[in-house]
């Protein structure tokens, strides 16, 4: 029987051949060498500023790097990174777009809820990005190994999906429905993921010993966070009804954040 975990390493193996090319085109990849801040959201961005005003020489580790465009751009500001991902397809592809460019960048493939291949007390940051969470069956492990990893005073900042997001269809074309209990965390689908609350993530943080020191919630910054990126292609709407996803009053889910960054040190 394949568990969780070799599921969704073969599913994410699978995906990195097909709809998440569009992730490492020419296109993609050259708007982040030209600004290597656009791989993050401009808040999130803001708190990595503050945190570490000068990357140079800085270690980063991005466990679930998936694109690794978040590595790409560490790197791209002088910090030495480490990319871990569950996915060896993942880390083949974005280890080919290194080479290609000459980027000196550590790759590792494990899981982010042991990261057994990463010494202790070894970065000064860890950085997880969109769509780690969902993926984690245990909170607790990864908060537990992504401490262990800092060194002291160490800082681990997030940026992922709000948890208010996730009872709720986010179809904006139609009527606001409920899909799931806030407090029903998972797992669901044949390739398993978890929809965890706030206090899932905050409470696995504080456990493992994170000093939690900011949190910013935020909204969706245009559109394309409502547009279903496989039939991107396919949507017949005009710019002004794209535009108004991202209105309240004719997007009703507009109104609750979309986006939680979390700062914490240890």
């Amino acid at each position: 029987m394949v568990n969780h975990e070799d599921l969704i390493k073969n599913s994410w193996n699978e995906w990195s051949d097909t709809w998440y090319v569009g992730y490492r085109t020419d296109e993609v990849i050259s708007k982040i060498i030209a600004h290597p801040e656009s791989a993050f959201h401009h808040t999130t961005y803001s708190i990595i500023k503050k945190a570490f005003p000068n990357m140079e020489g800085k270690r980063i580790c991005v466990p679930s790097s998936g694109d690794n465009h978040a590595v790409f751009a560490f790197c791209l500001m002088g910090a030495k990174v480490t990319s871990c991902d569950i996915s060896e397809k993942q880390l083949e592809y974005s280890s080919n777009i290194a080479r290609k460019h000459r980027w000196d960048i550590e790759f590792i493939c494990d899981d982010t809820m042991k990261l057994s291949q990463i010494k202790s007390e070894e970065y000064d940051l860890v950085y997880t990005s969109n769509g780690v969470h969902v993926w984690i069956n245990d909170v607790n492990s990864m908060y537990h190994n992504i401490h262990r990893i800092l060194k002291s005073n160490g800082s681990y900042i997030m940026f992922d999906i709000h948890p208010f997001m996730r009872p709720f269809g986010t179809s904006p074309t139609e009527k606001i429905h409920v899909v799931k209990p806030y407090d029903l965390t998972g797992p669901f689908g044949e390739v398993p993921t978890y929809k965890w609350r706030i206090q899932d993530i905050m409470n696995a943080m504080i456990s493992s010993g994170l000093n939690v020191k900011h949190i910013e919630e935020m909204y969706a910054e245009d559109s394309r966070f409502w547009v279903d990126e496989s039939k991107e292609e396919e949507d017949k709407r005009s710019q002004e009804e794209l535009d108004s996803l991202c209105n309240w009053k004719s997007n009703p889910l507009a109104a609750l954040p979309q986006w939680l960054s979390i700062y914490a040190t240890k």
